[in-house]
């Protein structure tokens, strides 16, 4: 059986798509991958990614993040 360990869970302020992140460790082996799963209503979009394109993906939205201005 697969290992599956929530990482954090949360809804978005706009849109309230509910957004999950798990680590998921297959039982057949390989990497651990990150899966997020997204919902919106009663449709899921679910994907796996590696551990170096969620780095990435990770940095992107952090130095966004910080060139926004933040509400009161």
């Amino acid at each position: 059986m697969d290992n599956i360990i929530s990482l954090d869970k949360f809804i978005l302020p706009i849109g309230k798509q509910g957004i999950e992140l798990q680590q998921i460790i297959y039982e057949s082996g390989g990497m651990p991958l990150m899966r997020v799963r997204i919902r919106e209503g009663s449709r899921f979009t679910v994907f796996d990614i590696d551990p170096g394109s969620a780095e990435r993906w990770g940095r992107a939205m952090v130095e966004w993040s910080q060139t926004q201005e933040k509400p009161a």
